[in-house]
Order: structure tokens, then sequence, then C-alpha cells
């Protein structure tokens, strides 16, 4: 617990918390509290909601031929059932669980693929649909199989008999119920909003009194309070948290307006505000910014969510509450993470990345931070958490905020981002012809007495791109000569160039007319190895451009990404 950073108190508070929780979880999955999950069985579905995630008809057919390609992972059952495959790792098995891979069968529209997703559904049932424990009934799960099975219940159903509708609806009707009952005990982010939406869905879609539908639409309301920044951003300052809870609140949006029910304004506010969000962290070539836990990303599915944008227009520049910076001018974008680190309770994917960048130029991504590879080794979730995975400055090889160290408390509260940074600051620097911000952070002043701050400014129409990193004791001082080794690091996108120009300066090449030159006098710019860790086919080698030296010897360092003509 030393290695916590005087957050000992806390983590405990957390640890009692937790405990407390996984208790009443367990007293609500016990025997004697099962009967509450008793009752009344709808006799149809109302309205199959419309699901905006992307579809595959081959995918349905794989899966008809005993091949599950989920969670990045190929599993071939060789004629079994699927929910009785052994080894098949957690997220895999998440994913089979969760059932949002029924939309390639309603992509696929045939009566093999109803028939094939109501045997399915039939194998989930006989084995996992009274056990109440386990991976299937992990609340986060269960939400996702709630609107999966209300979403495409139209293929499902689809030439149905009586008992298979039946046992169908039983056992959707008891999900929901258990649903209900376990929401309060989630853990706090995405997950238990996520269980919000699959309750309004269900109050929708199913026939239930006026009063359910009224509780889950308010129940939901102050969830998108509190879970919705006022600039769109969600509290655990992930890209995909946006783009995930966009794919599931549009779709409930339109079914309020397919049942002429009236969605609260909290729903249509989040979305309004989240919409800009989305654009915000969005590159020219398509992708998400890798920020806190943002990984490969595919471009078409966010296409597929901002076909929803009626107010089409340039992303916002500044988004205070969430923590970024935006720089745009012609073809060239600059994305900065500017925040203090979040919450401890949702940290568990927030990374050490406090004023890191990543920097595009018309259809390519030149300087990136390393991002996650969703489905990897958790050895590699590690290292891409780490301050040396992203494009700012490192110092003395520490992140700026740090893991929770102890396995055991570990293993128990999950991989929180503690010790960090207490105060960011961040202002705008625009000025007639340019766009910019300086902004600073102390998480290094508890271990080594040093601030960091950097100002990034973006002009000549985009052309270049001008940094300066500066660090002093918080008195304003020069730091000590001892524990000030620093590395300012630029992460280089594995398909871009990194080559050497005549003069022997770095230059990023990544296509016909769009050449950029790097420039820095005061340090002798050094090229290392690096790992991205956001593609899609999984991690990949790259480049980095590292300045070393000691802040001792030089408080202020100045860098310059300059394009070339012609």
């Amino acid at each position: 617990m030393a290695k916590a950073g005087g957050h000992s108190p806390r983590l405990w508070r957390l640890v009692a918390k937790e405990a407390w929780r996984r208790l009443r979880r367990r007293l609500r999955t016990g025997p004697a509290y099962r009967w509450r999950y008793a009752g009344r069985t709808p006799d149809r579905v109302l309205i199959a909601p419309p699901d905006l995630r992307l579809a595959d008809a081959y995918l349905a057919s794989e899966m008809y031929h005993g091949r599950f390609p989920l969670a990045g992972r190929m599993v071939e059952t060789g004629g079994e059932s699927p929910f009785g495959v052994e080894g098949a790792g957690e997220a895999w098995l998440k994913s089979l669980h969760g059932f949002r891979w029924l939309r390639h069968m309603r992509e696929a529209g045939t009566d093999l693929a109803s028939a094939n997703a109501r045997a399915l559904i039939t194998d989930w049932i006989d084995t996992d649909g009274s056990r109440l424990r386990g991976i299937a009934w992990e609340p986060d799960v269960t939400s996702k199989r709630i609107i999966a099975w209300l979403q495409h219940s139209t293929i499902v159903l689809q030439g149905a008999e009586f008992q298979f509708y039946r046992a169908f609806l039983r056992s959707l009707s008891l999900q929901i119920r258990y649903l209900r009952a376990m929401v309060r005990e989630m853990p706090d982010g995405e997950e238990r909003l996520r269980a919000r939406i699959a309750l309004a869905f269900a109050a929708l879609s199913l026939p239930t009194a006026s009063t359910t539908l009224r509780n889950a639409t308010r129940n939901l309301a102050r969830e998108l309070d509190r879970q919705i920044l006022a600039d769109g951003g969600h509290i655990s300052r992930n890209p995909l948290a946006i783009l995930e809870l966009l794919a599931d609140l549009l779709p409930l949006r339109q079914t309020y307006a397919n049942q002429a029910e009236a969605p609260p304004p909290a729903l249509m506010g989040a979305i309004d505000r989240m919409l800009p969000a989305l654009r915000f962290f969005r590159h020219h070539d398509g992708n998400l910014a890798r920020f806190n836990g943002m990984g490969a990303t595919i471009p078409d599915r966010i296409v597929a969510i901002l076909r929803h944008d009626d107010a089409i227009g340039q992303p916002l520049l500044h988004a205070p509450h969430s923590g970024f910076e935006r720089l745009t001018m012609g073809a060239t974008t600059v994305i900065a993470d500017t925040g203090a680190p979040i919450r401890p309770e949702v940290s568990t994917q927030a990374h050490a990345g406090c004023l890191s960048f990543e920097f595009s130029s018309k259809r390519r991504v030149l300087v990136v931070n390393s991002g996650v590879d969703t489905y990897g080794p958790k050895d590699f979730l590690a290292l891409a958490r780490a301050t040396a995975a992203h494009s700012t400055a490192v110092l003395n090889d520490t992140s700026s905020s740090r893991i929770l160290s102890s396995p055991r408390l570990r293993a128990f509260l999950g991989p929180l981002l503690v010790g960090g940074p207490n105060r960011v600051r961040s202002r705008r620097t625009d000025a007639g012809g340019t766009q910019g911000f300086v902004a600073s952070h102390d998480g290094y002043v508890p271990l080594f007495g040093i601030v960091h701050e950097r100002e990034l400014s973006l002009g000549a129409e985009g052309a270049v791109l001008d940094g300066v990193d500066r660090f002093h004791r918080p008195d304003g001082s020069a730091p000590r000569d001892r524990d000030d080794a620093v590395a300012i690091r630029f992460h280089v996108h594995p398909d871009v160039n990194l080559l050497r120009d005549k003069a022997q300066r770095l230059v990023l090449s990544a296509g016909e007319d769009n050449h950029w030159r790097f420039e820095c006098e005061a340090v002798k710019p050094s090229v290392e190895e690096s790992i991205f860790f956001a593609g899609l086919t999984g991690p990949r080698r790259n480049l980095q451009i590292v300045l070393h030296f000691r802040a001792s010897q030089r408080q202020e360092v100045r860098w310059r990404f300059a394009r070339l003509r012609g």
C-alpha cells in the first residue's frame, strides 16, 4: 500500500465499499432472494428496437457451421453447444453470452439463420438460463443480452413454435427482473448506464405497467445526467464509451418515438451533446484518438452513428469538462489530453497520459499514443496505460499516474489508476491565424518536485505545429540536479515512414504531398523502437522520436513539426 502515493485511506474505503457491494450481490443471487425474480410472463414483444451496430451475413454462416469469431478470437465448437466450451477466455465468453452476434443472423434474414438463432437461445436457456451465476449472469453481460434479444426478437421469433415463444419470453422477463434488482449493485461507469438503458428498452418493448416505464425513464435520466458531461464526454474520459453508448441511446430514442412515448429530456440532451463529442475525438482518417482505453477503430461504425447527427458541423475545439483540447486548421488536427485523472472507481481503463497528444494531417495520423490491444494479454494493457506509451514527457521513466500496485488489491478492486496529478490547468491561447493552448500538471511533484507544462500552437494554415515543454518546481524555480531525467516522446504511427533528409533532420513521410520535418535545436532527437498496440490485427512495431535531457540543465525545450512543400 505504500506505493499508492498517499491514497491508502481512500483505497481502504473503496475496499469496504466493494466488499459490501459484493455481499449484497451475493445475497440477491442466493436461494432466499430468487423468489423475487418470479413473476408474470409477457405474452408478446410489442416492438423490436433497431440495432445500429454493423452486421455481416457471412458471420451468421460461420456460426451455423460451429465457428464463433468473437472478441478477437475464433473458437470452433465441433458441433457442440458453444455454451459448453471450456478455456475460451473471459472476453470470448462475455461476448458469447451477450448475444450481440444475433445481428449477423438478422442480416442474413433467412429461415436457416432464424432457426439457428432459436437453437442457440434454447441451448442458453437450458444450460445457463436458471443458474443466476457465472459470466452469463454478470449484470453487464445480462444488460447486453436483454438489449440484443429485444432488438433481434423479430428474426428469433420468425416461424417459432408456441413452446419456444413462451420459453423465450419467460427467460427474458426473468433476466429483466434480475437486472432491475442488480443494477444498484453494479460498479459505477458505462455498464451501469447500459443497464439503465436495457431496462428502458424492456419497459418500452414489452407489455408493462405505466409505472414501470416511468420508473425506468426516471432512473435512466438520473444516470445520464450523472455520467454524460456537459461537453458530451463520458466520466471515464474514454472516446470509445461515447461511441458504444450512442449505439444504444440512438435506438432507444427511436423506440420512445415509435411507441409514442415522450423521451426524457436527459436522453435528448445527452445525445445532442455526445454526437459533437464523437466528432471532437475523430481524426481525418476516421479513427478516434487513442486515449484512456481507446483501441482500434472501425471507421464505418462511427459513420453509422454520425448519420444521426442532424446538426452536422465542425467539431468543438474545447472540451473543458472531459479535459481535452483540439486544434484544427486546414487539413491538420491535434487532439490533446489536458484533463485531471478521473475518480479511481471508474479508472480501470484510464491511462497515465496527461498532456499527451495525437497529430494528423489529411487522412493520415502521424503522431499517436500507443492505444490498447482490446483483447490482448493483460500485460500489454498495463504497458499501454503507462505514460511512456503516450506522446508526452516522462520523468525518470515513471508514469505520471500509477496503476494500483498491490496484487491483492488489484485483483479485488481492478487495475485502478492512483497517485496521479491533483491539479491540471489548461487555457486556450488562440490568436489571429493560430490555435493553441497551455496546460500543466503536478503528477510528478510528490515524487520529484517537478511540474510539467506543455504549450502547443498550430499555425501557418495548419502547416506548422510548434511545441514547448517546460519543467519547474511548484514555486517556479529550476529543478534540482537529481531525479530530473526527461524523455519527451513522439510515437510515430506504424504506417508512417520516419526518414532522414540530406541534413540528417528527421522527416515523417505519410504519402504523396504529406511530409513533415521534425525540428529541435536544443536537444538532438533520437529514434527508438516502440509498440503500437491499437492495430486492427493486433500490436505492431513502430518508431518514436525521443528528446532526452535533464530538467535541471534545460527547463524549456522547443520543438516543431513543419510541413514540407512539394
